[in-house]
């Protein structure tokens, strides 16, 4: 039979691997709650990172529809611009070719005058010996 003494150990055996077991389960619970605690901080860095994320492609999704109004704006100030010079030039594009014309004329004209000037001194210039003996004979010099 067992006596006292014995199951006295054998109560102390199972309460030393009962101290043990309480300790293992007491460090596991401590690891648990570090791993959780981790897996909190490390899902946050994430939410906060998807949200700059998302923050940021708002930010460039305002900006392209911003830039596409802007170029759309600036294509059609552009093709009016263009329309306006186009009706410009075929509105003064008559009196530039009618100051062409004019100024065609001008250079003949002015051709002419030279040319008649230089046919004026020639011909004085010839006849300026025939000229001054016919001036001293009318004057009746010698």
């Amino acid at each position: 039979m067992t006596s006292n003494d014995d199951i006295l150990r054998a109560l102390g055996r199972v309460e030393g691997r009962l101290t043990g077991i309480e300790e293992n389960v007491s460090l596991l619970r401590e690891e648990v709650s570090d791993e959780k605690d981790n897996a909190h901080h490390s899902r946050s860095v994430i939410h906060r990172r998807l949200d700059d994320q998302a923050k940021e492609i708002a930010h460039l999704n305002t900006t392209v529809a911003i830039s596409g109004g802007v170029d759309a704006t600036l294509r059609d100030e552009i093709k009016a611009l263009k329309e306006t010079v186009q009706s410009n030039h075929d509105a003064v594009g008559p009196a530039l070719e009618e100051w062409k014309r004019m100024k065609t004329i001008g250079y003949g004209i002015s051709g002419l005058i030279a040319f008649a000037g230089l046919t004026v001194g020639g011909t004085v210039a010839y006849m300026s010996d025939s000229a001054v003996a016919w001036v001293r004979h009318w004057l009746k010099i010698n």
